[in-house]
């Protein structure tokens, strides 16, 4: 790499790393742990590359984006930040940001969208970008994991697109919310939201009420895999000839729509007029990593209503992260409500949790395929879930060892849990060496003695 990178970020660990990796590719770099001092050199007209983090001791990293516009055009800025949520992707998409990662980043990643960003400015300096648009500064969508951060991305890339939107996700995982964010920070904010259900369009007259409801906004069917054929062929009808003012057409469905449609369930003509854009909201299963983060989200938002503060103990904290939470975000924030109101200390502790998840009433996934799916058709699904969080990216590199790494790991852990924790059988039943698999059990870091199930 070639050129100057102006690095901003109250961690000086943070900037130590990117000074030293930089400077080895070849980059001069001015790093600084104030906002003050960044705007300065871009004043003074320094640097190639921007990377900056969000929240600093005298300001915020995204507020300063247009200005950096103003006085520099065409200079690409990196946003780094730990507020890990859909609105700081969606500020900085806003803001024109040239890229934005969550913390914690990974180094070679950042170094080869860092390369990009040289290569850009050097090929084609960028137009001045609009003025940043100031938003709520809270949405209830919060998420770390790379599976939430993927999501992320692909809001932003889609907010300000007409294409329509299918949204897809277990009950409870926040599908609404999703299609609410894309409206209320799409250019069609200004206009009407409107949710319909199949009984909304039931008559013949529903398609123009509706039509004339939305006016241009963003029109959100809900449930679309519950709609009735004849409902289906009038969504077709209504998506084809929508008027003088065409809303944007979103959709949510918490059942594989691609099944129903093989089984004659859905249309093939409104699923493909409908997945312009294929959202998949991931269930909690599948961000374990950030329970704690929706537990502490939930508890703050209990206080600012009133509620006596509350904490998570570090035992009720790995008590959350151990169940399933097959009602996924709802069911989660019922739950720290429930326990809000009748921990008897500020620390809520293990045996409340206990007791709490315990009255939680057995719910099926209903994203999980019928019982006669073929485990290569639901592998595949997953896979093709996967693809689709990046959008148009692809996945980052070593997808076939990561992928055979997250089905060796819970293969071998379930097939230890059904033989007892007896090594010979499980290696028997597996059909492997028992050295191979204790070779595996090693390297995968796998407990044996420790197979604990929530009662």
């Amino acid at each position: 790499m070639d050129g100057t990178v102006l690095v901003a970020d109250d961690d000086r660990t943070i900037r130590t790393v990117l000074t030293q990796a930089l400077t080895r590719a070849g980059c001069k770099v001015h790093a600084t742990s104030s906002l003050t001092t960044l705007m300065r050199w871009v004043g003074e007209g320094k640097g190639d590359v921007v990377i900056s983090d969000v929240v600093m001791p005298d300001g915020n990293g995204l507020e300063m984006l247009p200005k950096i516009a103003q006085d520099r055009p065409g200079l690409p800025v990196i946003v780094i930040s730990a507020q890990n949520t859909i609105m700081t992707a969606i500020q900085a998409a806003e803001a024109e940001a040239y890229d934005y990662l969550p913390k914690p980043f990974d180094l070679p990643d950042l170094m080869k969208r860092t390369a990009r960003a040289l290569e850009l400015k050097r090929r084609a300096p960028a137009e001045p970008r609009p003025d940043h648009v100031e938003r709520p500064d809270e949405l209830p969508l919060v998420g770390r994991t790379q599976v939430m951060q993927s999501l992320y991305r692909l809001v932003a890339r889609v907010m300000n697109t007409d294409l329509p939107v299918l949204i897809c996700g277990e009950s409870g995982t926040g599908k609404s919310l999703i299609a609410r964010a894309i409206h209320d920070f799409s250019d069609r904010r200004t206009m009407p939201f409107v949710t319909v259900t199949g009984a909304d369009l039931r008559d013949l007259e529903g398609p123009a009420r509706v039509l004339a409801r939305v006016k241009g906004g963003t029109l959100l069917i809900d449930e679309i895999g519950d709609v009735e054929d004849e409902i289906q062929a009038r969504i077709v009808r209504m998506m084809d000839a929508p008027g003088d003012h065409a809303p944007r057409f979103m959709a949510t469905s918490q059942h594989d729509l691609s099944g129903a449609m093989d089984a004659g369930k859905m249309r093939q003509d409104l699923y493909y007029r409908l997945s312009g854009a294929t959202i998949h909201v991931p269930a909690v299963r599948e961000r374990v990593d950030d329970i704690p983060l929706l537990a502490d989200h939930f508890l703050a938002r209990a206080e600012r209503e009133g509620a006596p503060k509350r904490v998570l103990s570090e035992e009720a904290q790995e008590l959350f992260r151990a169940y399933s939470w097959p009602g996924n975000v709802r069911q989660l924030e019922n739950a720290v409500r429930r326990l809000v109101l009748t921990s008897r200390a500020e620390e809520i502790a293990r045996s409340e949790v206990e007791v709490v998840l315990g009255a939680q009433p057995e719910m099926e996934p209903a994203m999980g395929g019928s019982n006669t799916e073929k485990l290569s058709a639901a592998v595949a699904r997953h896979l093709r879930r996967y693809f689709d969080l990046h959008g148009n990216l692809l996945p980052p590199p070593g997808l076939y060892s990561r992928i055979l790494r997250e089905v060796e790991l819970p293969l071998i852990e379930i097939a230890l849990d059904a033989t007892g924790g007896n090594q010979a059988k499980c290696a028997d039943l597996l059909g492997i060496n028992r050295n191979t698999l204790r070779k595996k059990i090693t390297d995968l870091d796998i407990q044996v003695t420790r197979r604990r199930k929530l009662m």
